[in-house]
């Protein structure tokens, strides 16, 4: 058996390697070779579904890297207001599963920071025969006797391997734009949310740390204001020259060489949600000092102190990005093709699922090649097992992502929007102070981050 895997990402990896070490063949073309976006420089959560998910895939000392690249984890969840105003706050002690709890848990059962970049060079670390870049997928071929082959348009770095490859099942891991989603499943369709994202990153010095409110100098805040708008912040204290991991990065390319293109600086992970009724019609088309201005102008009457880590930030992270989110679709007849990821389930960042969601979807489709390899179980059936459970879990992730991050317009008409406010910030205010209430939250919150526990 020979599987292909369109797109190097991060469910692409992980599946790669659960099946490489399951001893079946697996090829994996991706596109891009080195970072093509802002986003590869961002921070990633992982929660316990990706996190069980890499370790049942990767070999252990490649677990153990992964583990040992990841910022310092949170203590605190914040909610305030856009002036600073604390509306709610929650230990990771209160998560079930988290990085915030007793020492002896286990690395799978924690929540972990990444950047996007480590996870992607650790992902591709010992991999370099498996994976063949610069190579644009452009369509595929099903044949009568049951196999699969898919067409690139080449790049020259591999010309020698020929413009297609052919194998028993085809795994589409490309991503929300996914080629080979278009082609299977032309009628998945995504929706636009309404919504635009800017993120940017700002150096974590003590100057800028103070910028920050107090309970999320060591965690991750939300901001709330009476538009409608949110903001993040992520801390991100990187582990270099404090966990035996390495002094300096270049330590750390020599020892493990797929750690190459990483942001190993200590910052601060910043972005703002706005409706496009409030940005101009040009947001997605802005960059650098201009995007920065413009995450500026969005945040006028915001705490000053937020306005300063914006204004710090450096101008070659900023990027902005149209929030969408997958369509459902009727279930569909298995064959050799099958997606996993962004490719089949595309959501809103609402809940830090994305990644979480695609780990668990190659560790769900690795487990039932496994059990074709050993005879257990005929290919088709296999996929048809993975895509049915793929498709309840991953409903579940997309719905509440949507959720979260439903902008219907209600905070800035006239006289319900002000009353929406204060209805939603005195709800906040009133759980903070019932314990109960908190946890049954918490586990809201880590219901679709450990879809595992539902």
């Amino acid at each position: 058996m020979k599987v292909i895997i369109v797109g190097a990402g991060t469910g692409g990896m992980c599946l790669a390697h659960g099946l490489r070490r399951a001893g079946i063949e697996v090829a994996v073309h991706e596109r891009d070779r080195t970072r093509t976006t802002g986003l590869h420089g961002y921070r990633v959560g992982i929660s316990p579904n990706g996190a069980r998910a890499l370790k049942a895939c990767l070999d252990p000392e490649l677990f153990a890297t992964f583990v040992a690249t990841t910022a310092a984890p949170y203590d605190t969840l914040a909610m305030l207001t856009e002036r600073y105003r604390t509306l709610l706050t929650m230990s990771f002690d209160d998560l079930p599963h988290t990085s915030g709890g007793p020492e002896d848990r286990a690395p799978e059962d924690r929540e972990h920071n990444v950047s996007r970049m480590t996870l992607r060079q650790v992902l591709f670390t010992g991999m370099e025969d498996v994976i063949a870049f610069d190579r644009r997928f452009t369509h595929y071929e099903q044949h009568p006797d049951g196999r699969v082959t898919a067409f690139f348009d080449n790049g020259s770095e591999h010309a020698d391997r020929g413009s297609s490859d052919t194998g028993d099942l085809l795994v589409g891991a490309d991503g929300a734009g996914s080629r080979v989603r278009r082609q299977y499943l032309p009628h998945a369709t995504h929706t636009e949310t309404g919504l635009v994202g800017i993120g940017g990153k700002t150096l974590l010095t003590g100057r800028t740390e103070a910028l920050l409110p107090e309970p999320v100098q060591n965690g991750f805040g939300m901001y709330f204001d009476r538009r409608g708008q949110f903001g993040i912040t992520h801390v991100m204290r990187m582990p270099w020259g404090t966990s035996g991991v390495g002094v300096t990065e270049r330590e750390l390319v020599d020892r493990w060489p797929g750690l190459r293109f990483d942001n190993t600086t200590d910052h601060v992970s910043w972005a703002i949600t706005t409706s496009r009724t409030l940005a101009p019609a040009d947001v997605l088309e802005r960059e650098g000092a201009d995007l920065v201005a413009l995450a500026g102008e969005l945040s006028a009457g915001w705490d000053r102190r937020w306005l300063e880590l914006i204004d710090t930030s450096d101008p070659g992270a900023a990027v902005a990005l149209s929030i969408r989110t997958a369509d459902p679709v009727p279930a569909w007849t298995p064959s050799t093709v099958t997606m996993i990821g962004d490719a089949i389930h595309t959501m809103t960042p609402g809940r830090g699922a994305g990644a979480n969601t695609a780990l668990r979807d190659a560790r769900e489709l690795r487990d039932r090649l496994v059990r074709v390899r050993d005879g257990e179980l005929g290919l088709l059936e296999a996929v048809g097992e993975y895509e049915e459970l793929m498709r309840r879990y991953s409903s579940l992730a997309v719905r509440e992502s949507l959720e979260f991050m439903n902008d219907d317009g209600t905070a800035r008409r006239p006289v319900i929007g002000p009353l929406s406010v204060l209805a939603q910030r005195t709800g906040l205010r009133v759980v903070d102070h019932i314990p109960a209430a908190k946890r049954r939250m918490a586990r809201g919150f880590q219901r679709v981050r450990d879809s595992e526990l539902v």
